[in-house]
């Protein structure tokens, strides 16, 4: 995950618990500098992809949170779906793919490949589980992984 700020941190923060009881997931919270202001984006998931409605429905309910509770003033507020090709890093992210396919890259070769296209199994204690076309199986720790992405076919 990417290191926050601290302003980005108090509004994940506030803004998790609201989230997950709205039915999504918060998977990372940014506030830059944008040639319109500073913008505070919180970024949403749940299976099946995020659409319009599920962004105003979050803004919506966190808006009145941040105005209540916190001392971010940000020139500008979102709510956005991570995209389709957003890094998957944490244990939730891989079961919240199981079933798809993912593109992997490793740190270091395994069985003298470095990447791999295989379809996510799960994720627990820190590891992954991906199955191959042939129904083989590898685990590997999260710590192993150096990037792994949904993948996409078009």
């Amino acid at each position: 995950m990417a290191k926050r700020s601290k302003i980005a941190q108090e509004a994940f923060d506030l803004a998790e618990p609201l989230v997950s009881e709205l039915g999504f997931d918060l998977v990372d919270c940014s506030y830059v500098k944008e040639s319109r202001g500073m913008v505070l984006t919180l970024y949403i998931d749940k299976r099946g992809g995020i659409g319009i409605d599920d962004c105003e429905t979050v803004s919506r309910a966190i808006d009145p949170v941040f105005d209540a509770q916190s001392s971010i003033d940000p020139d500008f507020f979102e709510v956005s779906s991570p995209g389709l090709t957003r890094p998957l890093e944490t244990e939730k992210d891989y079961n919240r793919y199981a079933g798809e396919k993912a593109d992997v890259s490793l740190y270091k070769p395994m069985e003298g490949k470095k990447s791999f296209t295989a379809e996510i199994k799960g994720a627990e204690d820190s590891k992954a589980t991906f199955v191959f076309d042939n129904g083989d199986e590898i685990t590997l720790g999260l710590d192993e992984i150096a990037k792994a992405v949904r993948h996409i076919d078009f």
